[in-house]
């Protein structure tokens, strides 16, 4: 198909040349600002992978598992692991805003990312919602640890539950969101600190585990088998999700091609460590059934198997640092996929502009940050945390076959990092993620693709005829090209 000065129009699976990304990004007026350092980064993934899945879903996992969910984190971070390679591989080369995103952009075609922004939109903004309402179980059990008292039911919860609406989880959200208006450098550094103490909670947890481990709460070891280990690891997989959202700021690190794939594996690496020495002594503490029964499973496990008050008291307050550190970041993660979606035309663009004295994208950062709020005040935990998992699973995918593809099409494309062993490594990352795909259940499955349909509503509406790679071309008659100097020339 051609346009009427005889050129090829763009079609679905029109692709971004990784050059007029780069180029496009520096020259555009949307463009942000690189402040971000190679240990800020690297807390950035701690923070956004240690959280909700230790302090929270932990206890969902050993319900399923039973004491065998300790290697249910094991096998969930092995099927991240040839992803996470994958993502420094692509963050490395694509130093730009949008992750899985842009990425598949430049390698799949412009549908395929619509596809994955649209669903990284989703996975990212319910992961937030999911961490707030852990983050209000976790305040709760602070107070009646610290304090002798919670929040009543009715604003601590969700309708589902016998709540009205959970306040907790909205207020967090907002200053969240109020936060990251203010700058990533100012983030940046409050994640720091939030990591630091983080670390330091879990560190004294697994201390004082070790201490009081009833070994008869490790018999028998995997109550549902094998089966029982995979669909608790499909589960708490979500616990590992942070490690992605450092890609999501390419674009504002200072030396990308070093400090992403250092970020991206140091923070899982550091990550499993914690996990499965933590799951080890909140087993070793209490029941498996049991660890299942409280929003704060750890908290619950010092104050009931080890009889320490204080010491729950002590990790319930650090609890609620470490998961705000969890939104942070994931939050942050979501408005830079939205962000860039947006300048590329395929959502408003006004919605891109970057503030004039904060320089972060203010308008949509508010606007996801009310919309999230609402949503975790009135959703409940267990079901949104599939909903994630799915998302995230999707988008290691496509990143994993990103890196194949571009192998082929752009080998002299630089890379300062490189996945050894391609493409055997991300075809085992495709595999795991399929695997745990398939496990995950059918209501699950209609929900997703009920999001992604309304989705291809949209794009079919405004982001086909709104895309810069189309009004670079002239297509819907914005010629000529010349006129608008700052879109990149269809490839």
């Amino acid at each position: 198909m051609t346009d009427v000065v005889g050129r090829k129009k763009p079609g679905l699976f029109a692709t971004r040349d990784v050059s007029s990304l780069l180029t496009e990004t520096h020259e555009s007026h949307h463009e942000l600002k690189r402040v971000v350092g190679s240990w800020q980064l690297t807390a950035f993934g701690v923070g956004a992978i240690i959280g909700t899945g230790i302090f929270v879903v932990i206890g969902e996992g050993a319900v399923i598992a039973g004491p065998a969910v300790i290697l249910s984190f094991a096998l969930a971070a092995l099927a991240c692991v040839f992803s996470a390679l994958s993502y420094a591989e692509l963050a490395s080369s694509i130093p730009v805003s949008g992750s899985a995103y842009t990425y598949s952009y430049a390698t799949l075609g412009e549908i395929v990312a619509w596809i994955i922004g649209w669903d990284l939109i989703l996975e990212y903004g319910v992961s937030v919602a999911a961490v707030a309402v852990g983050w209000g179980g976790n305040l709760n059990e602070f107070l009646e640890n610290a304090f002798g008292f919670a929040l009543p039911t009715a604003i601590s919860a969700p309708p589902s539950e016998g709540g009205v609406f959970n306040l907790p989880a909205m207020i967090i959200v907002l200053l969240i969101t109020w936060l990251l208006v203010l700058g990533v450098r100012e983030s940046a550094q409050a994640n720091f600190v939030m990591v630091i103490i983080k670390l330091a909670v879990l560190v004294f947890f697994i201390a004082a585990a070790a201490t009081a481990i009833n070994t008869d709460n490790f018999t028998p070891f995997a109550p549902a088998g094998f089966d029982g280990v995979v669909t608790a690891a499909a589960i708490i997989f979500f616990a590992y999700i942070g490690f992605d959202a450092v890609s999501t700021g390419s674009e504002e690190v200072r030396n990308p091609g070093k400090a992403l794939p250092l970020a991206i594996i140091g923070s899982l690496v550091i990550a499993t460590v914690f996990y499965i020495l933590a799951s080890l002594g909140a087993v070793g503490l209490l029941p498996a059934d049991q660890l299942g029964a409280s929003d704060a499973p750890l908290a619950q496990a010092l104050d009931e198997g080890a009889g320490l008050n204080w010491a729950a008291a002590v990790l319930a307050a650090g609890a609620v640092v470490a998961i705000t550190s969890v939104m942070l970041v994931i939050l942050y993660g979501q408005t830079r996929i939205f962000f860039a979606m947006c300048r590329d035309g395929l959502l408003p663009e006004r919605l891109a502009d970057v503030h004039p004295k904060y320089g972060t994208p203010a308008k949509l950062t508010i606007g996801l940050g009310v919309l999230i709020a609402i949503l975790a005040a009135v959703v409940p935990l267990t079901e949104i945390v599939k909903l994630v998992n799915i998302g995230t699973l999707f988008a290691f995918v496509l990143v994993n076959v990103g890196v194949i593809v571009l192998r082929y099409t752009k080998p002299e494309m630089p890379r300062p990092f490189k996945v050894p062993l391609s493409p055997v490594l991300p075809i085992l990352g495709v595999a795991f993620a399929v695997f745990l795909m398939a496990d995950l259940p059918l209501s699950t499955w209609i929900r997703f693709v009920t999001w992604l349909a309304v989705g291809a509503l949209i794009y079919a509406l405004y982001g086909y005829r709104n895309s810069r790679v189309r009004m670079a071309h002239g297509e819907y008659g914005i010629l000529p090209a010349e006129d608008h100097p700052h879109l990149p020339e269809h490839k």
